[in-house]
C-alpha cells in the first residue's frame, strides 16, 4: 500500500494542550484557563498551567519530530498569546515564540501548518458574549490577519477553525467544554459565528492555502457499523440523515456551497430563531478554501426515536437515539471502527469534489505504560495501521486525499479529561517532562520512510 509520492505525513498538536507557561510573555487568559481551575470542571482540577511545557522546549520537540522524518507539523496559535485581550494591539513577546517556532521547524525541513483557532478563545471576548457575539468574528479576522502579516512569509498551510461543532455544541450547548454554557440558542449562534469567523478569515491568509477543519464522522445506523450494506428503515434513515446535516454539512455546505441546510435552519428556528443569520453572511462565509481538514476517530451511531427530546449537544436532534456501537473501544469509550474513515472520506470527496481532503487527526487513548525505557502501545499501533490502510482506500476509490496527520505527538492535557488519557505517539511523563517515543511512533517512522504499509 504505497502512497503518492507528494503525500503529506505529520503530526498534530493544540496550544493549550501543550505549551503551559500561561502567563509568560505576557499572555493573556484564555476561557480554557477560566473553565480547567474552575472546580469540577476537569477531571482531577487539572489545567493546561504547564501541560508538556512545549514553550520552553520546542527545540527539542522539534528534534523528535526530525528523528520520526515528519514532513508536516500542525500546531495551534494562541489567541490570547498575539493578541491578550483578543482585540487591539499584537503583543510582539507573544507572536515572537511562533516565529521561533516556525524557524526551527523550517530547519528541520518540516512545514509548519498553523491552525489558527484551536478553542483557546481569550477570556476578554468571552466576557463580552463569545462566540455569540457577532463582534467575535470579525475580532478572530483581525487576529488571522496579524498572524498572517508576521508568518505569512513561511507559513503557507493555514486553518481558520478547529472542529466548529465541538467549539460551538460542547462549549454552549451542553457545557462539558469551556466556556461551559448549556443553551441550544447560544450554541446554535456560536456555531453561525464561528463560521463567518472562518469566512472573514479565509479571505485574509492570502497568499497561502486555506483549510477549515470539521470534526466529522460518517452516520450510521447500529446494523451499519459492521455491514455497509446493510439497508435501514425509513425512520432509522430520516434520523441518519439529519444528524449528518447537523454534524457535518451545517459547516461544509455554508464553506463550500454557500447555503444551510434545511435542518440547520429548522433547529435555530425553534432554538431562539434566525435572526443572527443575516442578508449576506452565507455569500462571506463561502470563501473559497483549498482544503477541508478531517478528524476522525469513530463513528457517530443513531437510529429512531421516537418522543426523545433533543440531546444537549444536538439541537434539532429531536426523535434521535445515539446508540451505541458493537466494537472494540478505545480508553475514552469510543469504538474502534477503521473502516468508518474510507466511508466518510469517499462520502466527502463525492459531496465537496472541488475541495481536497487531508486528514487532520486521527488517533487513539490507551493506558500507556513505560517499561524498562520502552511503551510497548500495541493498541494504539493497531489502530493506527488499520485507519492508514482505509486511508489508503478511500485514495484508491478516488478520494482526494493530500496527507495524514496523526494525532497526537505528545501526550498532553485531554480537554475536561485532564491528563488521564494519553493519545500521543510520544510518551510524556508529566512530573519530570520527560519523552519517550512509543513503539507507535517508531512504527510511524518506518511508515513515513516507506511511504506506505
Amino acid at each position: 500500500m504505497i502512497f503518492p509520492e507528494d503525500f503529506v505525513w505529520g503530526a498534530a498538536t493544540a496550544s493549550y494542550q501543550i505549551e503551559g507557561a500561561v502567563k509568560e510573555d505576557g499572555r493573556g487568559q484564555s476561557i480554557w484557563d477560566t473553565f480547567s481551575h474552575t472546580p469540577g470542571k476537569v477531571v482531577d482540577g487539572d489545567t493546561g498551567d504547564v501541560a508538556c511545557d512545549h514553550y520552553h522546549r520546542y527545540k527539542d520537540d522539534i528534534g523528535l519530530m526530525r528523528e520520526l522524518r515528519l514532513g508536516a507539523y500542525r500546531f495551534s496559535i494562541a489567541w490570547p498569546r498575539v493578541q491578550p485581550d483578543g482585540a487591539g494591539p499584537v503583543n510582539p513577546r507573544g507572536l515572537a515564540f511562533y516565529d521561533k517556532l516556525v524557524d526551527e521547524l523550517l530547519a528541520a525541513q518540516i512545514s509548519p501548518y498553523v491552525t489558527l483557532y484551536h478553542w483557546d478563545l481569550p477570556q476578554a471576548l468571552e466576557d463580552r458574549g463569545g462566540w455569540t457575539n457577532r463582534d467575535t468574528a470579525y475580532r478572530f479576522a483581525d487576529y488571522a490577519a496579524a498572524v498572517h502579516d508576521r508568518l505569512g512569509d513561511r507559513v503557507r498551510n493555514w486553518a481558520t477553525l478547529n472542529e466548529p461543532w465541538v467549539a460551538a455544541y460542547l462549549g454552549y450547548g451542553n457545557g462539558v467544554h469551556a466556556p461551559g454554557r448549556r443553551d441550544p440558542a447560544d450554541a446554535l449562534r456560536a456555531a453561525h459565528h464561528l463560521l463567518l469567523g472562518h469566512g472573514l478569515a479565509a479571505r485574509r491568509l492570502r497568499p497561502g492555502s486555506v483549510m477549515l477543519v470539521v470534526n466529522s464522522a460518517p452516520v450510521l445506523t447500529p446494523a451499519q457499523v459492521n455491514d455497509p450494506s446493510a439497508v435501514p428503515s425509513e425512520a432509522d434513515a430520516a434520523a441518519v440523515h439529519r444528524i449528518h446535516a447537523l454534524l457535518t454539512r451545517q459547516f461544509l455546505d455554508p464553506a463550500v456551497h454557500g447555503t444551510y441546510p434545511p435542518e440547520v435552519l429548522e433547529a435555530a428556528a425553534r432554538n431562539g430563531g434566525t435572526g443572527h443569520i443575516q442578508d449576506g453572511d452565507l455569500v462571506l462565509i463561502n470563501a473559497p478554501i483549498d482544503l477541508i481538514g478531517v478528524n476522525y476517530y469513530n463513528p457517530c451511531v443513531v437510529e429512531s426515536g421516537p418522543g426523545l427530546p433533543a440531546d444537549a449537544a444536538w439541537p434539532g436532534s429531536e426523535d434521535v437515539r445515539f446508540a451505541a456501537a458493537d466494537a472494540p473501544t478505545t480508553a475514552m469509550g469510543w469504538p474502534i471502527v477503521p473502516d468508518g474513515l474510507s466511508r466518510l472520506l469517499v462520502r466527502l470527496s463525492r459531496d465537496y469534489p472541488q475541495v481536497g481532503l487531508m486528514v487532520t487527526e486521527n488517533g487513539a487513548a490507551f493506558d500507556d505504560v513505560v517499561e524498562n525505557g520502552r511503551v510497548h502501545d500495541a493498541d494504539r499501533l493497531a489502530y493506527l495501521d488499520g485507519h492508514l490502510r482505509e486511508v489508503w482506500r478511500a485514495a484508491q476509490a478516488g478520494a482526494d486525499l493530500r496527507g495524514y496527520l496523526v494525532w497526537s505527538l505528545l501526550d498532553n492535557f485531554e480537554w475536561a479529561e485532564g491528563y488521564r488519557r494519553r493519545f500521543g505517539i510520544v510518551h510524556v511523563d508529566y512530573a519530570t517532562q520527560t519523552r519517550v517515543l512509543k513503539d507507535s511512533a517508531l512504527w510511524y517512522r518506518d511508515v513515513i520512510a516507506r511511504n506506505g504499509l
